[in-house]
């Protein structure tokens, strides 16, 4: 895959932890650590509009009374069945 450089200007106190990550070794550079942010923020934002998209759909057409009940009882019977 074809990288590219982006110069990133962060605070002090953000540029410190982000150190302290790399020092104990949790990213092996602050690159990694950044690319693993972008990575991070941009699946959260492919769910969100995913999920916006459902919320969307249910809108549109929203559940029948029967489907509504039928969910609901699917809810009860997974909480049930749950080794608590």
């Amino acid at each position: 895959m074809a990288t590219q450089q982006i110069a990133v200007r962060l605070p002090e106190e953000l540029l410190d932890e982000l150190d302290a990550l790399v020092a104990s070794g949790v990213y092996e550079s602050r690159a990694a650590a950044v690319r693993a942010g972008v990575e991070a923020i941009t699946a959260l934002e492919r769910r969100l509009q995913t999920d916006r998209a459902i919320v969307a759909g249910y809108r549109r057409t929203p559940p029948t009374a029967a489907e509504h009940d039928a969910s609901v009882a699917s809810l009860r019977d997974a909480i049930a069945e749950e080794p608590w």
